[in-house]
This record gives C-alpha cells, sequence and structure tokens, in this order.
C-alpha cells in the first residue's frame, strides 16, 4: 500500500510541480517604486529679454554710440591730415631723387619709411581706444541691464530667464524686454563715455633693430623706378 502511494506521488510530482510552476507564473509583479517627483511646469515662471535690442534701443546706448562715432570722425580727421603731409613728403622725396646721392637718398627713404610706421602705430592704438571706450560703456549698461532683470525676475517670481536669441519659439506673454527697457531708459537716460587715451604699441624695431641698411633702399628705389 505504501509503495503503491510513492507510486502514485511520483507520478503526481511533475502535474504538480507545472501547477504550481504555472500558479507562480500567473502572480503578477510587484509594483515599481514611484519615480522621484518633477517639478511641475506649472511651478517654472519663465521670463525673456531681448538683449541686442536693449543694446540697440535704450537712450543709454544710442548715446554710447553717437559719443564712438564722434570721436572715431576726429580721429579719422587726424589721421587723413597726417596722410596728406606724408604724400607730400614722398613726392618732393621722388623729386630729389636726380639731385640727391645714394646715401642721402637711402637715409632720406629710412626716415619716410620711419614716420610712415608711425603713423600705422598711431592708427592701431587709435582704433584700440576707441574699442576698449566703446566695450567699457557697453559694460556699464549691461550690468544696469542685470539689475532691472533681476528685479523683475524676483517681482514675478521667475526661476528661468532667457535671452531672445537662444529661443526659436515662444510664448511673446514671456518677453518683458519692453520692461526692461522702459526702466533702464528711466535708471540711466543718459550715458557719457570715459574715453581711454590712444597708446600706440611699440614699433617692431625696439626690440629688434634692423641691420644697417635693411629696408632704407627698398623704401626708395621702388619709388624711384616709378617715376
Amino acid at each position: 500500500m505504501f509503495l503503491s502511494y510513492l507510486r502514485t506521488m511520483a507520478l503526481l510530482q511533475p502535474f504538480v510541480c507545472a501547477f504550481l510552476g504555472s500558479a507562480v507564473a500567473q502572480v503578477p509583479p510587484a509594483p515599481p517604486a514611484p519615480a522621484p517627483a518633477l517639478p511641475s511646469a506649472q511651478n517654472l515662471t519663465v521670463m525673456v529679454v531681448d538683449y541686442q535690442a536693449l543694446l540697440q534701443n535704450s537712450k543709454a546706448a544710442k548715446m554710447v554710440r553717437s559719443q564712438i562715432e564722434g570721436k572715431r570722425g576726429e580721429y579719422t580727421k587726424e589721421i587723413s591730415h597726417q596722410e596728406e603731409v606724408l604724400r607730400a613728403e614722398r613726392d618732393a622725396l621722388q623729386r630729389q631723387q636726380a639731385s640727391l646721392s645714394p646715401e642721402a637718398l637711402n637715409q632720406k627713404g629710412r626716415d619716410f619709411q620711419q614716420k610712415v610706421n608711425e603713423l600705422e602705430r598711431n592708427v592701431q592704438g587709435k582704433r584700440q581706444a576707441l574699442e576698449k571706450s566703446n566695450g567699457d560703456a557697453l559694460q556699464r549698461i549691461q550690468e544696469q541691464m542685470l539689475k532691472i532683470i533681476a528685479d523683475i525676475a524676483k517681482q514675478r517670481k521667475a526661476n528661468l530667464v532667457f535671452q531672445r536669441a537662444d529661443l526659436v519659439l515662444f510664448d511673446q506673454g514671456f518677453d518683458v524686454t519692453d520692461e526692461v527697457l522702459q526702466k533702464l531708459d528711466e535708471e540711466m537716460p543718459a550715458l557719457t563715455v570715459n574715453f581711454v587715451a590712444p597708446t600706440p604699441p611699440p614699433s617692431a624695431s625696439a626690440s629688434s633693430p634692423p641691420a644697417a641698411g635693411a629696408g632704407g633702399p627698398a623704401a626708395a628705389n621702388p619709388k624711384a623706378k616709378k617715376k
């Protein structure tokens, strides 16, 4: 009897295992752990500012451009006058070629080239001074702009501020450029540019003087051939 019972259990074991396995397989998996809560889009307050428009249209920026252009005009007139003086000296040197000895002609050619190089350094120094003066003035405007933008963002409880140039499409209701421009014109209606004095860069000959006669004849002789 007992052996028959064992044989019966042995025959039933595969069916029991299959049934149990099927039952285990049908048990639904445990639900996944909830993901951490992400900030809701409703909690975001966005502002958009057209930075370039502010630097283009504000009263202070327009005043800076006017002053820079005026100073550039002064420099242009000064440089044009110096160029006329050099052209007259060049023409006179060309007329003297037949009456001057080669040594005297070479010396005058070196002196003339030195004046040309000095004028080029002066032009470069004036250009750099204008760029720095303009950059310093715009920096003051930008600092004031950032203060105004920060104040508006605090009032609106904005936590994201984008530059207009970085966006393709957006709701125009986010744009606060006009509000920033109005406050900027109120707080900085004018701005005087602190012009930097031009400083010509050092000449190349100051660090490595050329050999005697190097460049002198080359400066004078080509002009002699043109005549």
